[in-house]
């Protein structure tokens, strides 16, 4: 988990996994499920218009093969069909039209207003449906680096709060926190390393054990 993270740190909309821990008896800690941090990760400005990035919670809904899929990457781009889409060739859903593609002139300079309302020429083309189900973290499934599908697929889609805002121009990073990341995998490894030389260890005093009883029978 954590070398995934690490890997993806430089992957746009990139969200880390992390770990819930319990204590048991032996006050171990203990690994019960990993789970996806949802916060934000910094903005960084790139000069395309069809670079998107939200400010505030959700995520921005995808047509894919496979149905609706979320992303907080942004990084879109106008298809062979003159649709707005993701580098996957995912579109992005109207949610005035009940989630179809929007379509755009390429030739046209467009606008994407705060609210997630597509322009060009002034006038309306679309609104990019914006969805909330990372308000249950445990409702999303992860789908490759910067993709989630729900879990459940009967589940509804809880609309993102009116606070979140569409940035034109800029692109959401990874969230990972890489140095903290670096030093949690060293120390994983070094425990790995110390249960391994305890087993090897604990395996040659058995042999020992074993001839030690056989020699004196």
């Amino acid at each position: 988990m954590l070398a995934n993270n690490i890997a993806n740190s430089g992957t746009a909309g990139f969200k880390a996994d992390r770990e819930f821990n319990n204590l048991y008896e032996e006050e171990l800690p203990v690994v019960e499920r990993p789970y996806t941090d949802f916060s934000q990760g910094m903005l960084l400005p790139t000069g395309n218009p069809l670079s998107l990035a939200l400010s505030g919670k959700g995520l921005f809904a995808l047509n894919s093969p496979s149905g609706t899929v979320f992303t907080r990457n942004g990084d879109f781009r106008v298809s062979k069909k003159n649709q707005l889409e993701s580098s996957e060739g995912y579109t992005v859903r109207n949610v005035l039209d009940k989630g179809n593609p929007i379509t755009v002139d390429p030739q046209v300079p467009i606008d994407v207003g705060k609210d997630g309302v597509v322009r060009q020429s002034g006038q309306d083309l679309g609104k990019i449906e914006i969805d909330a189900p990372d308000s249950n973290p445990l409702s999303l499934s992860k789908l490759g680096t910067s993709y989630f599908i729900m879990a459940d697929k009967n589940a509804g889609l809880p609309v993102a709060p009116q606070a979140t805002e569409v940035l034109q121009g800029q692109v959401e990073q990874s969230n990972v926190p890489v140095a903290e990341s670096a030093v949690k995998l060293v120390s994983v490894m070094r425990q790995f390393e110390m249960l391994q030389r305890a087993i090897t260890l604990d395996s040659e005093m058995g042999k020992k054990a074993i001839d030690e009883v056989a020699k004196v029978t």
